[in-house]
């Protein structure tokens, strides 16, 4: 098209060119992988990106080379991959039969019924691609979102482990960049706009066009990662009519320090937050290993865990209590809002029907600050928050300074605790004083009952928490936490008491 907008997305596939046209840009990938491209290794079980049977690997171009992360592909809408490389499990098998990976599958007797095996072949793969051996540890962690009901897994971390580094191509040596990236970078530069008979996809290159296209069409769907947003378009429960796909803005990419805060973009991935909290806020960086797994995490963006305004989302509690600010744009031009300030009610935000989040900026620790997190669910990995909380505090000596507390799931959004930040603040650190808080807390939370568990349960839980926090971090007189609020040691007596009822009610 003459205006360097094209009608059509321009991708590859297994190391091929593939043009995507008309309303082929609404099918799910796995869908069109499946049934437009007949690479039917890739198997749909859940269709809401959990069980991992539907994971290919996307590769994205950045700074001149081919980055590739396993995703699930059930979840991931077509719209949001123009200018990447697709590769399935098709793709991964060797010229003279099976992979390493899958011949170690064979001899480990990783498979049984098969059907998630393509996708464990392509996580390893993840897990391989830069010929490191790795531990069972680090395949169960790696593989935390490929489910299968047959082999009772040992079988497949035995796989994973036993598998010589050497000898597995990496994903470059098998597509060479020189081939891919001239046509992936061509993509990216260019806009895309699909009118069919009753959708619209717009895919700017640039912020102000993104905006304008914003502006002009206030109720369309912003796309970015779509790990929340593809599950409910899959279950027909959230229809995408007008879309706006950000996902290939540079502007929105960042994921840096800058001075005392972390800078991160809106379409950053959640694993690009993890490594670098892990390294400058390493207390969030642990607490995302249970956020979800690796194959969402690759996929889902900070900015949409934030905007989808969950009251049980995992980030908003600690970024609340950190002091994060939202970066807000728009035709009236750009402003930054205090995430404590960006929630209205449940589900709803201060975003005017104009406007899209560009990036979110989080304080770092400074000296005497601690800071813990806190999540609670019926299953360790993989699930929703029951009950979560973040509480940072100012210490010296025993004394607290100042103070603030959020918790999830005991309201319509994420709670600042107030009144028990004021019980707290300007004293001692004392247990009498925790456990008046502990009680004021009960009292404040306005949790519901749900299949996650009681108002009774989410209001012993409120309580507990503070009680846990003061055990782990002042019972032995305030010294035996690091700047993250870490315990080194602690009383193993009370201590256990309080870590099991946290989780009773």
């Amino acid at each position: 098209m003459d205006d360097g907008v094209r009608n059509f997305l321009q991708l590859c596939i297994n190391g091929q060119p593939v043009r995507v046209h008309g309303d082929d840009a609404f099918l799910s990938l796995s869908d069109f992988l499946r049934c437009r491209q007949q690479l039917t290794g890739t198997k749909v079980v859940c269709a809401e990106g959990d069980c991992g049977s539907c994971s290919v690997m996307i590769g994205r171009v950045q700074d001149g080379a081919i980055h590739y992360a396993p995703v699930t592909s059930c979840i991931q809408i077509m719209l949001q991959l123009d200018g990447t490389h697709v590769v399935t499990v098709e793709g991964l098998t060797d010229a003279d039969g099976l992979n390493p990976i899958q011949q170690a599958m064979v001899a480990c007797h990783g498979a049984q019924c098969g059907f998630c095996t393509p996708g464990f072949v392509v996580s390893i793969q993840g897990l391989l691609d830069e010929k490191k051996p790795i531990t069972s540890e680090q395949a169960v962690r790696g593989l935390v979102g490929n489910l299968c009901r047959c082999t009772g897994y040992d079988s497949i971390v035995r796989a994973a482990t036993q598998v010589d580094p050497a000898t597995v191509k990496s994903m470059n040596e098998r597509y060479p960049p020189a081939q891919i990236v001239p046509t992936l970078v061509a993509a990216a530069s260019q806009g895309v706009r699909i009118q069919t008979a009753t959708k619209l996809l717009f895919k700017p290159v640039s912020l102000d066009a993104a905006i304008e296209f914003r502006a002009a069409n206030p109720t369309c769907t912003i796309v970015c990662g779509a790990t929340d947003l593809g599950v409910l378009y899959n279950k027909r429960t959230k229809p995408i009519d007008v879309a706006l796909s950000i996902g290939g803005l540079p502007e929105l990419r960042a994921v840096r320090r800058d001075g005392d805060s972390l800078y991160i973009g809106a379409t950053a991935s959640l694993s690009d937050l993890e490594r670098i909290t892990l390294e400058h806020l390493p207390e969030l960086g642990r607490f995302l290993a249970w956020f979800g797994s690796p194959l969402i995490k690759n996929a889902g963006s900070l900015a949409g865990n934030l905007v989808t305004g969950s009251p049980i989302g995992d980030t908003p509690p600690a970024l609340m209590v950190l002091g994060g600010q939202v970066d807000i744009a728009g035709p009236q031009g750009s402003r930054r809002v205090a995430l404590g300030d960006f929630y209205t009610g449940y589900r709803q935000t201060v975003l005017r029907p104009d406007e899209l989040v560009t990036g979110i900026s989080i304080p770092l620790l400074k000296d005497g600050e601690i800071f813990r997190l806190y999540k609670v669910s019926r299953r360790k990995d993989l699930d929703i928050s029951t009950f979560s909380a973040a509480i940072w505090m100012q210490c010296d000596s025993g004394r607290i300074g100042d103070v603030r507390i959020a918790f999830g799931g005991v309201a319509a959004t994420v709670l600042r605790m107030t009144n028990v930040e004021a019980a707290l603040r300007d004293g001692p650190a004392s247990l009498d004083r925790f456990e008046q808080a502990a009680e004021i807390a009960r009292d404040d939370v306005k949790p519901i009952t749900d299949v996650r568990g009681s108002e009774n349960y989410r209001r012993v839980l409120a309580g507990n928490v503070l009680l846990r926090f003061w055990h782990e971090t002042f019972s032995d007189g305030g010294n035996n936490h690091d700047g993250n609020g870490h315990s080194d040691s602690g009383p193993r007596g009370r201590l256990r008491t309080v870590t099991e009822t946290i989780g009773s009610g």
